[in-house]
């Protein structure tokens, strides 16, 4: 079809295999029409409903059809601001907004065989965090599966009425339990031994600030055997780009070993999840739209100077590190912003967006 210049995606069978689903999106990324097709013609059958933003839509998740019946499906949106789930009929109808709040479904997990519930895992309990929720169809009574603090993910049987629940936090490597549809404990299955228990490590925190208005969730490693009263030099690893979380209630906070090398070398480790990362919703998300790296450098930089402030941070050797979008932003702080950076290591950095195919970079 015409304009040529366009995506197309989402691209679903529906349970008759008789129809083709999927939501086409225009080259400015700001109008979405969700369709239905022939499979055999090609032919269009109907646009379903439409989605427009200001800034861009999003469509990153599939058709999801009930399994108790083929004519209604869930579709995940932005709409709101923040993810959640609508339940249509496949003539296009909305016939019911299943979740809403100021937090983001991470995952749609499925329905039960009877199509009475809906399992999902979502940030609502924190930005940090992952649990495991349920919703009922008809009342939409959400229900919380999960319990301690930190990051589960869910496995479900094939019959939706078990399912492995695996966490970690920042101090809990590993555990497993299975649980009943409704959260009950079955049995734990693992607790893991902590990988790292033989070796000398610096203490891990989370925290936020605040930079123009918007809550920033930071990670730092201290060196082990850490004296306040002594100055340590940092390093800053950053990512900082679309689709990625570095913060996280998970085990060692969603750092990696090097970093804890690194600390264990004498440096503080600092990370930040500036606006436009992931899982914040859309005005933080879309915060960046068509001036990448002028917002995530404000809020990195007003990381430092949380830094800058600490007396055991030693302000002449702060260096920034980062792969891919982090190695743009590593040679963006220090072209951008000359002295405030002692080094920088730029890992296949992005330095030219004209060359670079990506779907946000349009």
């Amino acid at each position: 079809g015409e304009p040529a210049e366009q995506y197309l995606t989402n691209i679903a069978w529906d349970p008759s295999s008789e129809n083709i689903f999927m939501a086409i999106v225009n080259r400015g990324q700001n109008h979405a029409w969700i369709n239905s097709y022939n499979a055999n013609s090609g032919e269009l059958n109907k646009t379903l409903f439409e989605e427009t933003d200001e800034r861009y839509v999003e469509p990153q998740h599939g058709f999801y059809f009930m399994p108790n019946d083929p004519e209604k499906f869930i579709w995940q949106s932005e709409r709101s601001g923040f993810n959640h789930l609508y339940l249509y009929s496949t003539k296009g109808k909305l016939l019911k907004t299943l979740t809403q709040g100021n937090w983001m479904i991470t995952r749609l997990i499925g329905a039960d065989a009877d199509g009475k519930y809906i399992y999902f895992e979502s940030t609502k309990e924190s930005p940090l965090e992952r649990h495991t929720y349920s919703v009922h169809v008809n009342s939409l009574e959400l229900k919380k599966l999960s319990d301690a603090a930190g990051t589960h993910m869910a496995s479900f049987n094939q019959q939706m009425n078990q399912f492995f629940d695996v966490y970690s936090s920042l101090n809990v490597p590993r555990k497993i339990d299975l649980r009943s549809q409704n959260g009950d404990l079955v049995k734990n299955l693992l607790t893991a031994s902590n990988p790292l228990a033989n070796y000398d490590l610096g203490e891990t925190t989370l925290f936020p600030i605040i930079n123009d208005g918007n809550v920033l969730h930071c990670r730092m490693i201290t060196p082990p055997h850490f004296d306040k009263n002594k100055k340590y030099p940092v390093v800053v690893y950053v990512y900082g780009g679309p689709h990625a979380q570095m913060v996280t209630n998970s085990f060692l906070g969603g750092s990696n070993y090097w970093m804890q090398l690194m600390a264990q070398k004498g440096y503080i480790v600092f990370t930040l999840d500036n606006r436009g990362s992931s899982n914040r919703g859309h005005a933080f998300e879309s915060a960046t739209h068509r001036q990448l790296g002028t917002l995530e450098m404000a809020d990195q930089l007003a990381g430092i100077n949380y830094l800058k402030n600490l007396s055991y941070v030693d302000a002449n050797r702060i260096g920034v590190h980062g792969w891919s979008f982090g190695g743009f932003m590593t040679t963006s702080l220090m072209s951008r912003q000359p002295g405030v950076f002692k080094v920088g290591v730029a890992g296949g950095p992005v330095i030219d967006w004209s060359i670079y195919e990506i779907m946000y970079t349009e």
